[in-house]
């Protein structure tokens, strides 16, 4: 397959039928009352045992707790609970990370960096910060202003700076790093800016850097021919999106951003003819080694992508059935529209199905690995296009989906957006958007503009869908309590039965909601904690819907906590 490495087999799983149902996903580090990783663990499920809070009773939720996080706009981080203490971080670089008894929401610390004004003019999509992770004592967090930061857990008190990227080229970090061992890799924003993307290892004791993979294949290096010319310095690829780690295998693995600039004939053949000039390794997943830096196997899954369909959503990671067998599976609701089912161990590609309407391609070639584009959808120089689906905006965005293996299905908040697009001439520029496009998005097929669904990965169809009047809707939390939780750009927080999506609660917080919820238990108590503070920056780029975003609710910035009453 020529968009695989060497490691892959040439199994036959595309062919397999897939039947029965899922068994546990895979965990690291798995506390069942804790919440330890933006998406609990490391396999991405963002999936709670706890069932103390049910669908019979989850009617009753109740406020606990409160805490204002002193600044607005994209507050769009996941907490994280260890023991009986709960880190949460707010937008603008973060202006704070808050260190809280997770009980009673009461402050131990807090942690204020001193960050450079201007950031804001090289945050391509907001001030956001996703939150923090933890390993052994420390807090670590990357900021707007591309450092990488170590915190004593206890204290709040920095133990280490490490700069990763100048973000005067266009790159900021936005999301919390893994932790694997000894080894705290991140990635860091610029597609837009034509930044070359790379994920970095740095020590977690020292700050150290250890190892470096760029993103995109230059010259000199393996697939460096799948670039025109020296297009790979300013390619993109960024790896701005959380990662995800197995630890049966110890591999880490990453979703990459679009290639920059949108223009193609940059960077390609101008042309749904590409041939060679794919691009690598941008809109992809890659595996890797978490030592290294290595790469494994990638997949890439829009080749020389000029619709900004980033490959940098989550990699979910859950052991499904194939044929009888079970299968290590990574699930990928990408910005192009398409559900990808890989063979984690091996990048082999099992399914590929459009969760949204799409357009750009007639299907996918499960077989080769390669999308099956309609060239008439495809914008270039002198062809410009109307009606492609998905927008840039993407069937998914950065929102996170989840994964219950009692139910075995996957929720989805997705978008339904279509777009006109324009190829112009560009020129690189540091530190300048690099894109080549001009464009405008609206409603899709049947006049909504988002939805939230319920995917069965194995069926490979939605089990029920509930469509939603604008795009840009949180992300997703799910319980073994049979529960599904999720808050709506419109400022609503949901609670559904996870089975048949029927809504049992809902809380007007007062405004839009991007982050996923998460659940924790304290002293035998469970709780529900969500993040609000609607974005700012992506409205203005998504005409008639995005005006109804910013005129349905305020800007925000809080933590909320739910529990059921004693």
């Amino acid at each position: 397959m020529k968009t695989r490495s060497t490691l892959l087999r040439s199994a036959a799983l595309a062919a397999l039928c897939i039947l029965g149902a899922p068994v546990a996903a895979s965990a690291a580090d798995d506390q069942p009352g804790e919440w330890s990783t933006y998406g609990r663990t490391y396999a991405n499920t963002r999936y709670s045992p706890l069932t103390q809070i049910n669908d019979a009773n989850v009617s009753k939720l109740r406020l606990a707790y409160t805490l204002q996080l002193g600044s607005l706009r994209s507050n769009e981080a996941t907490p994280i609970v260890i023991g009986d203490t709960m880190y949460v971080s707010s937008s603008w670089g973060p202006k704070t990370v808050f260190a809280l008894n997770a009980k009673t929401g009461r402050i131990k610390w807090q942690y204020q960096p001193e960050l450079p004004d201007d950031m804001i003019q090289y945050a391509c999509c907001d001030v956001d910060s996703r939150g923090v992770s933890y390993a052994d004592g420390k807090i670590f967090l990357g900021r707007l202003d591309g450092h990488l930061v170590a915190l004593d857990a206890k204290t709040g008190e920095e133990l280490w700076n490490a700069q990763v990227v100048d973000y005067k080229q266009g790159s900021a970090i936005t999301s919390p790093p893994v932790v694997v061992g000894n080894v705290v890799i991140t990635g860091f924003a610029g597609g837009d800016y034509g930044a070359r993307g790379a994920l970095q290892g740095y020590d977690a004791a020292t700050g150290k850097q250890i190892w470096k993979t760029w993103l995109t294949a230059a010259k000199d290096e393996p697939n460096g021919d799948t670039w025109k010319g020296d297009s790979a310095e300013h390619g993109g690829a960024a790896a701005w999106g959380v990662g995800s780690y197995d630890p049966k295998t110890d591999t880490l693995f990453w979703g990459t951003s679009n290639p920059g600039p949108w223009n193609d004939s940059v960077r390609s053949a101008g042309s749904a003819n590409y041939g060679k000039l794919s691009n690598l390794y941008s809109a992809s997943t890659l595996a890797l080694d978490p030592k290294t830096g290595a790469i494994k196997w990638w997949f890439q899954e829009t080749p020389a992508d000029v619709w900004d369909y980033d490959g940098v959503n989550e990699a979910v990671l859950a052991d499904l059935p194939v044929n009888g067998k079970t299968l290590p599976a990574l699930m990928k609701a990408d910005r192009n529209g398409f559900l990808f089912v890989l063979n984690r161990d091996t990048g082999q590609l099992v399914s590929a199905d459009p969760f949204v309407p799409v357009n750009w391609a007639k299907g996918y070639d499960v077989e080769n690995g390669t999308p099956i584009i309609d060239p008439a959808n495809r914008p270039s120089m002198g062809h410009p296009v109307t009606g492609v689906c998905p927008a840039w905006i993407g069937g998914k965005n950065w929102q996170p989906i989840s994964f219950n293996p009692d139910t075995g299905l996957a929720y989805i908040a997705a978008n339904n957006m279509c777009t006109d697009m324009k190829s112009v001439e560009i020129a690189y520029r540091r530190g300048v958007f690099y894109l080549g496009s001009d464009f405008n998005v609206y409603a899709g097929p049947g006049g909504y503009s988002g939805a939230l669904m319920a995917w069965d990965p194995v069926a490979r169809k939605k089990a029920w869908e509930i469509k939603l009047p604008l795009p840009y809707n949180g992300g997703t939390m799910t319980t073994a309590g049979n529960l599904v939780f999720f808050g709506d750009i419109t400022g609503i927080f949901h609670a559904l039965n996870a089975r048949t999506g029927q809504n049992l609660w809902q809380i007007n917080v007062g405004t839009g909601i991007g982050a996923g919820g998460m659940s924790f238990e304290v002293d035998g108590k469970q709780y529900v904690g969500v993040v609000v503070g609607r974005t700012v920056s992506q409205p203005a780029a998504m005409g008639d819907p995005g005006k109804q975003i910013a005129a349905l609710t305020p800007e925000g910035g809080a933590l909320l906590v739910f529990a059921l009453p004693d």
